[in-house]
């Protein structure tokens, strides 16, 4: 989701984080297609007519996940493909499990992957893979002691697990990255992401592979599905760059991680402002 993908609970070690490569593919223009919102659309803590302050580089980066995700959830378009994102505490955590089984924990500053880690329920027990460990716990008092533990100080966010469309038992995701030139917005990458065999996470620094983003829709869904697939992504990064940009003039790059679950259902992971 978006530097994670979720696979079963039986995946292996991972290998420790560096910086991810991104390699570009051919580009192509993204139009400013203008974006409508429906009535009843969900505010989720932030208030479309409120753009939320975020301290600046020069680059015009925005760290935070929680601030980029309570953004692009004010799009009432958008926000059907977030999975449900909160905030890391022990009530949202009990609750999230009840409601999917399954969630990731992030923190809501880093990159890479660093720091993410899986809990699934199963059968009354409790199971977190965190870098290279997995552990079982009997509770879950016992669980979110532990979990706790390897949060430290850092801020963590609590997302939804997706089990995304897999290629022989690994799972794919998509990063898609565009850059504003000459006034307009450009797609430099669409590609898909394949994980190290036995991994929940794609991320290219911890073993995962590159591969043409119509190859991995082929083999992970059908040839029939590539077209729709990634118009569809082409559809909501053009509807994420308007959001991104109304609320953070000055923004030039952004890489969005996609998800595509069993279903066929895209989901959106998470936008980075300085993708590598």
């Amino acid at each position: 989701m978006g530097e994670e993908a979720v696979a079963d609970a039986k995946s292996q070690p991972e290998a420790r984080p560096a910086d991810e490569p991104e390699q570009s593919a051919q580009s192509e223009s993204v139009p400013a297609d203008a974006d409508q919102k429906s009535p009843g659309a969900e505010s989720h803590v932030v208030t479309a007519a409120q753009p939320i302050e975020e301290k600046a580089t020069i680059s015009r980066q925005v760290a935070s996940k929680w601030t980029k995700t309570s953004v692009l959830r004010q799009h009432p378009v958008i926000a059907r493909h977030i999975p449900d994102t909160r905030m890391f505490s022990s009530d949202n955590l009990l609750s999230m499990l009840r409601a999917y089984d399954l969630v990731v924990l992030k923190p809501v500053v880093g990159t890479g992957g660093n720091g993410v880690m899986m809990v699934i329920r199963s059968g009354g027990r409790y199971i977190v893979r965190h870098k290279t460990s997995s552990s079982v716990y009997r509770s879950f008092s016992a669980m979110l002691a532990a979990v706790r533990k390897k949060c430290g100080r850092r801020r963590y966010l609590i997302q939804r697990g997706i089990r995304l469309a897999t290629i022989r038992g690994r799972p794919i995701d998509y990063r898609v990255k565009v850059v504003k030139q000459g006034g307009s917005w450009k797609t430099r990458a669409m590609v898909g992401r394949l994980a190290r065999p036995g991994l929940f996470v794609t991320n290219l620094c911890r073993g995962g592979t590159q591969l043409p983003s119509a190859v991995g829709i082929r083999r992970s869904l059908s040839a029939s599905a590539v077209r729709s697939k990634k118009n569809e992504m082409r559809h909501l990064t053009r509807l994420c760059v308007q959001q991104m940009e109304r609320h953070f003039p000055g923004v030039t790059q952004l890489g969005f991680d996609y998800g595509i679950d069993r279903s066929g259902k895209i989901w959106i992971f998470e936008v980075n402002t300085r993708p590598h």
